[in-house]
């Protein structure tokens, strides 16, 4: 696999949690290093050579349609969800026309990182492997990350499968808010509200979840607060790097 060249940006949350930014401002827009969220995300894709991204919009939707007009790569497919928002599985769902049959990248809108030796989406692309998997998300450990402070997503095995945390288990492992999805699982899916938490745990059931470990800084900027850590963190790496 070459890897894929259509990318799903899940672009419509409120990002409660940013307010009051977000109050006037959609979370994807907001900098930080001097950049909007979602651009960190768009060039990421970009570097890997994916041609086409199709973003979901929601909150403060006319502000996120303006500033994706002005780019021009990768190609802006918007997927409207202005009347009601449908979460992550059913957005993409949503947008199953415009992402097409093959493989596709999933990226957060509002997590990023900083690429270490090589960029971590070639690398996800390099560790798919179709006959085994359903999905492929991108894992970091925790003393990669800033900004988080949970109790870690998936128990990793060594071959990469996933599985989740039991009651009062921890884990090294977050998902970092990329992935390889293939089209395939939501052949059955009716449209509507629905969270890809669904599809993860569908996934480990017929054990086709696996995770690759990033390369790098992972980042997530829930609060106001955590934007100043997350430049912080950006520029030790520049520093270091």
């Amino acid at each position: 696999m070459t890897g894929p060249h259509t990318a799903m940006v899940l672009a419509a949350g409120l990002g409660k949690r940013m307010a009051p930014i977000t109050d006037t401002m959609p979370k994807p827009l907001i900098k930080v290093a001097g950049k909007p969220l979602i651009d960190w995300g768009l060039e990421a894709l970009v570097g890997a050579g994916v041609e086409r991204a199709v973003v979901n919009v929601h909150h403060l939707a006319d502000q996120v349609d303006a500033h994706l007009a002005k780019r021009k790569a990768p190609a802006i497919l918007i997927s409207d969800e202005r009347n009601e928002l449908l979460d992550s599985a059913g957005g993409i769902i949503n947008a199953l026309p415009k992402i097409g049959s093959e493989p596709f990248y999933v990226l957060n809108a509002d997590t990023f990182w900083v690429d270490g030796s090589r960029p971590n989406l070639v690398l996800l692309a390099e560790g798919w492997d179709d006959a085994r998997m359903d999905i492929l998300l991108m894992i970091a450990a925790k003393d990669q990350a800033t900004g988080y402070d949970g109790r870690g997503d998936f128990h990793r095995s060594n071959d990469g499968r996933l599985r989740r945390l039991g009651i009062g288990e921890t884990s090294p492992y977050i998902y970092a808010g990329a992935a390889i999805i293939h089209p395939r699982i939501f052949a059955a899916a009716a449209p509507g509200k629905a969270s890809l938490n669904r599809y993860f745990d569908a996934a480990i059931a017929a054990d086709r979840l696996f995770g690759l470990r990033m390369d790098g800084l992972w980042l997530t900027v829930g609060t106001p607060d955590a934007i100043g850590d997350a430049e912080a963190a950006i520029a030790r790496q520049t520093v270091n790097g």
